[in-house]
C-alpha cells in the first residue's frame, strides 16, 4: 500500500511500500531502495514517519520515478555514499534526515531577519550614539563646576579635551573595529560589543566623581561611535546591496539629525528642570530600545540558514549589482558605473605585495584617487557639520543676543529641509550616480555659505527680520547639507567592490566593507574635529562674514574634485584624451 508522507513545509507523493518509513529502518532491509532509487530521495526534507520496517521485495517498486518528483536542496548529503569499508549507511533514517532543514528556528525569525527591521535597528543605534553625545555636551561645563569642583579659568580646557577624547578615541578604533568586524561570521557580536561601551560610558558620565572617570567615559563614547558607525553601515551594505545604498544612507542621516538636533536643547532644559537625573535618565531609555533591537536583529547571512526563501538580495560584493538599478541612458555613461571585463584589470591587485599589503589589501584601494576624494567627501562634510555646530550658537548671540536654548532653536531651520530631503537625495544618488549629487551638493553650498554673511552686515531693516534671514539662509545650507549626504559612502563602496571582484578571496568570506567603513568613521571623526578648530580660528581673526568665504572656497574646491574624479574621468575628459592620442 501506498505511504504518505507529510514534511514540514511540502505535501510529497511517496513511494510504494506496505508500511510507512520507520526512523529504525535498517537500511540492509531496503538495499533496494538505494539501488533503485534517485540518490536525491536521501536529501528530502524530515518526514513524520511511524510504522514498522519495511520488506525489501517490495520497496523498490516503483521507485525509479522518484527522481522528479523529490525537492534537492543539495549534494552535500551524497558524501556519505557507499565505500568498499562501509557500502551503506547505518540505518536508512539517518541517510533519509541527513542535511535537512531544522525546526529549531529563532521565534519571529522572518520580522527579525526583515530589511526594515534591520535597516532600523542600526538607525535606532546611530541615533542613540548622536543622541547620548549631543545630550552630555551641554551639561559637560556644569558637572566640571559642580560635580568636579574645578576652577572657572579651567573648564573651557577641559570641554574641550572631554570632547577630544571623544574624537581621538573614535579615529584610533575605527580601523581595528572594522578588521575584526570584516573577520567575524556574525556582525551582530561587535555591534552589541559596542552597545556595551556606549552603557559604562553613561554610568561612569553619570556617576563620575574626578576627571580620570570623565576621561575614560568619553574614551568609551568615542570607542561606541567607532563600533556603531563602522559595523552599522557594513550591516547596511549586506541588507540592502549596493543598488539600494544611497536612499537607505540617505533616510537614516535624515533621521539622525533629528536626535542631533534634539539633543542638546533636550539636555539643556533637562537639566535645567531636572538636573543630571533627568539627563541620563533619557540617556538610559534610549539605550534600552537600543538594547532590546540589537539583541533581537537576525543578519539575512543568519537567517538564510533557516529559512532560504529570505534570500531576497543581490550579492552586495558584486560589483555589478548597483549598476543594475541604474537607468541605461547617457546619464549612466557619464557616471560608468559599469567597466568592460578588461577594465577589471584596473583594479586587479598585482602580486608581490609586502606583509602589510597582504594582511590589509584595502590598504592598497587608498591609491586609488576616486577613493581618496570618496573620503575627502566624508571629510568636508563632516567639517561643514561641525562648523554650523561651532559657529551658530556665538554668531547668534552676537547678532541677536540669544540664550542657549534660542540659539538652538535656530539649528531647526538648518536640520528640517535635512531630514525632508535626505532620502530624496540618496534615491536620486541610486538612480543618476554619484557625481551629479556631488558635483550639484558642494557646487550648490559655495553661494549659500557665502550669503551667511548678509545677516551680519544688517541688511535687514529690523532685527526680527534679520533673525528670519538668517534662518532662511540656514535652511538653503540646509538643502545642500542633504544633497550631499549620501555620495562618499555609496561611491567609496562601489570603488571597494570593484576591487573585491577583481581579487576573489583577496578580501576574505565577508569582503572588505566593514574596514572601509572604518576608514569612513576615521575622516570623518577627523572633520568633525578639525571644523570646529578651523572656523572657530577664521571667525577670531577675520570674522564670521569672511570665514564663511573661506569655507565656501573649500565647498567649492570639492566640487571640482568631484566633478573630476567621483563615478570615474567625466566622458568629455576621456573623448579629449583620446583625441589627443589619435594625433
Amino acid at each position: 500500500m501506498a505511504c504518505t508522507r507529510r514534511t514540514r513545509r511540502n505535501h510529497i507523493a511517496a513511494p510504494p511500500c506496505s508500511k510507512t518509513l520507520g526512523a529504525t529502518l535498517s537500511w540492509t532491509d531496503c538495499l533496494g531502495l538505494y539501488d533503485k532509487c534517485t540518490p536525491r530521495i536521501l536529501q528530502l526534507s524530515k518526514v513524520q514517519t511511524a510504522g514498522s520496517t519495511c520488506r525489501r521485495g517490495r520497496v523498490w517498486q516503483g521507485c525509479d520515478s522518484l527522481g522528479s518528483s523529490w525537492p534537492v536542496d543539495n549534494d552535500e548529503v551524497m558524501t556519505n555514499r557507499s565505500s568498499r569499508s562501509n557500502p551503506y549507511p547505518e540505518t536508512f533514517a539517518s541517510a533519509y534526515f541527513h542535511n535537512m532543514p531544522s525546526d529549531d528556528h529563532p521565534i519571529g525569525l522572518r520580522w527579525r531577519a526583515s530589511t526594515l527591521f534591520i535597516i532600523s535597528t542600526v538607525a535606532i543605534g546611530l541615533f542613540t550614539d548622536l543622541f547620548l553625545y549631543g545630550l552630555v555636551v551641554p551639561v559637560l561645563p556644569f558637572m566640571l563646576e559642580e560635580r568636579i569642583h574645578l576652577p572657572e579659568d579651567k573648564i573651557q580646557s577641559w570641554v574641550s579635551g572631554l570632547l577630544a577624547a571623544y574624537a581621538g578615541a573614535s579615529v584610533v578604533f575605527s580601523i581595528p573595529v572594522g578588521i575584526v568586524a570584516d573577520r567575524t561570521n556574525a556582525r551582530r557580536t561587535p555591534f552589541l560589543c559596542g552597545l556595551a561601551a556606549l552603557l559604562a560610558a553613561t554610568i561612569m558620565l553619570a556617576l563620575g566623581q574626578n576627571i580620570p572617570a570623565l576621561i575614560v567615559a568619553r574614551l568609551l563614547q568615542g570607542t561606541s561611535a567607532a563600533v556603531v558607525w563602522t559595523v552599522g553601515l557594513a550591516m547596511v551594505l549586506d541588507t540592502v546591496g549596493p543598488q539600494n545604498l544611497g536612499k537607505v544612507i540617505g533616510t537614516i542621516f535624515s533621521f539622525i539629525s533629528v536626535g542631533e538636533l534634539a539633543a542638546p536643547v533636550l539636555g539643556g532644559v533637562l537639566y535645567r528642570k531636572t538636573g543630571y537625573g533627568g539627563v541620563f535618565g533619557l540617556g538610559a531609555a534610549f539605550l534600552g530600545v537600543d538594547f532590546i533591537m540589537r539583541i533581537l536583529v537576525i543578519e539575512k547571512k543568519v537567517a538564510v540558514k533557516y529559512d532560504k526563501s529570505l534570500a531576497e538580495i543581490q550579492n552586495p560584493r558584486d560589483a555589478e549589482a548597483r549598476a543594475e538599478g541604474m537607468d541605461s541612458g547617457d546619464d549612466r555613461s557619464e557616471e560608468e558605473p559599469l567597466l568592460p571585463k578588461k577594465g577589471e584589470d584596473n583594479y586587479r591587485i598585482p602580486e608581490g605585495q609586502n606583509r602589510l599589503i597582504r594582511t590589509l589589501p584595502i590598504l592598497y584601494c587608498l591609491s586609488d584617487p576616486r577613493l581618496l576624494v570618496a573620503l575627502l567627501l566624508a571629510f568636508v562634510q563632516a567639517a561643514l557639520l561641525a562648523t554650523f555646530d561651532a559657529t551658530i550658537p556665538t554668531e547668534a548671540q552676537t547678532l541677536f543676543e540669544f540664550d542657549s536654548l534660542q540659539a538652538g532653536l535656530l539649528f531647526i531651520g538648518l536640520d528640517i529641509p535635512y531630514l525632508l530631503l535626505g532620502p530624496i537625495a540618496g534615491w536620486a544618488v541610486d538612480k543618476y550616480g554619484t557625481k551629479p549629487a556631488a558635483v550639484l551638493g558642494f557646487g550648490y553650498l559655495v553661494p549659500t555659505l557665502v550669503l551667511l554673511r548678509l545677516p551680519s552686515s544688517q541688511i535687514a531693516p529690523s532685527r526680527t527680520a534679520n533673525v528670519v534671514l538668517y534662518s532662511a539662509l540656514l535652511a538653503l545650507n540646509g538643502i545642500g547639507l542633504a544633497i550631499i549626504g549620501s555620495p562618499s559612502i555609496v561611491e567609496a563602496s562601489d570603488v571597494v567592490q570593484k576591487y573585491d571582484k577583481a581579487n576573489p578571496g583577496l578580501f576574505g568570506e565577508n569582503g572588505p566593507y566593514a574596514q572601509l567603513y572604518g576608514f569612513n568613521s576615521l575622516v570623518f571623526s577627523a572633520g568633525l574635529t578639525i571644523g570646529p578648530i578651523l572656523s572657530g580660528t577664521l571667525r577670531d581673526r577675520i570674522g564670521y562674514a569672511n570665514m564663511n568665504v573661506v569655507v565656501a572656497c573649500i565647498a567649492g574646491i570639492t566640487a571640482v574634485l568631484s566633478f573630476l574624479y567621483v563615478g570615474g574621468r567625466p566622458r568629455m575628459l576621456k573623448k579629449n584624451k583620446r583625441q589627443l592620442g589619435e594625433r
